[in-house]
């Protein structure tokens, strides 16, 4: 039985849509394991969105099944006015062809972010132009219709640069009016990310949580308690946890997380699939 989405489809586009036109709020929806969106005076971002089905069946009969755990939250033909969809590194759940290939056909103004390391191979797996994307390092930033995305290096599980030098996982603090979030992408804890960080006030960080695990023969990310001392450690306001509850092998227990945040005094809030955090 999968675990049931709070909104999913039409219904979760029509509460996206009847938000539109708040100009005095900002709404975050979590779309499944790092997949979020973001909605800031009528204007969408669409954060590292993995909504089909691809790895399940790839890797069907292999060693590593995929096995999906939680409902697809919203197919990608769906999400409609997008100004900026961003991928944080190469792996599937994080820049997924199924996913992004509607998603860029049904919104003509687009524009994608990701890092600068990656637009060879992300020009072959999407069937984009390669100047299209806008490619990002670390200390590089961007602005995109109101929306400025500042780099951050990701260690996953660690920090790879290619010959120029520019980072090959990235995470993004992504700012917009009075309001500063962080996705961090697929990260393990190093210390220079706290100095990177601080100085930002951040409004909500959105971490992993599923650790790692050599036995997954997957990289790895922050555990529960690494994702809420994070937070601590650079005065998150909220800390989202996200990549977990997707695949039966590769999770973790949200309520870990929650006792971890609790111990410490870091405030969070905890997402199900199509649920709403207003800023």
């Amino acid at each position: 039985m999968l675990i049931k989405a709070v909104k999913k489809g039409e219904k979760l586009i029509a509460e996206m849509d009847s938000l539109v036109n708040d100009k005095d709020h900002s709404h975050l929806w979590w779309l499944g394991q790092s997949g979020f969106l973001l909605q800031w005076k009528g204007k969408r971002v669409l954060i590292d969105p993995y909504l089909s089905d691809s790895l399940t069946k790839k890797y069907l009969t292999t060693d590593k099944p995929h096995t999906r755990m939680s409902e697809l939250v919203v197919k990608p033909e769906l999400l409609k006015n997008i100004s900026v969809v961003s991928s944080s590194h190469n792996h599937t759940d994080h820049l997924d062809a199924e996913t992004l290939m509607p998603i860029l056909k049904n919104n003509v103004q687009i524009k994608f972010i990701i890092p600068e390391a990656n637009r060879e191979f992300v020009a072959e797996r999407v069937k984009c132009e390669k100047d299209f994307p806008i490619g990002l390092n670390d200390r590089k930033s961007a602005v995109v219709d109101e929306f400025t995305f500042y780099g951050i290096p990701a260690k996953h599980n660690e920090i790879e640069r290619d010959e120029k030098g520019n980072c090959k996982y990235m995470g993004y603090v992504i700012e917009f009016g009075k309001y500063k979030i962080y996705h961090s992408g697929d990260t393990l804890w190093f210390d220079e990310m706290i100095d990177r960080l601080k100085p930002f006030s951040i409004d909500a960080a959105l971490l992993p949580i599923n650790g790692d695990n050599p036995e997954r023969k997957v990289a790895g990310n922050l555990d529960c308690k690494e994702a809420a001392e994070l937070g601590k450690a650079i005065d998150a306001k909220n800390v989202i946890p996200c990549h977990y509850d997707m695949f039966t092998f590769n999770t973790a227990d949200v309520n870990d997380f929650v006792k971890e945040a609790e111990k410490i005094d870091q405030p969070y809030k905890v997402l199900k699939g199509g649920e709403r955090f207003t800023f």
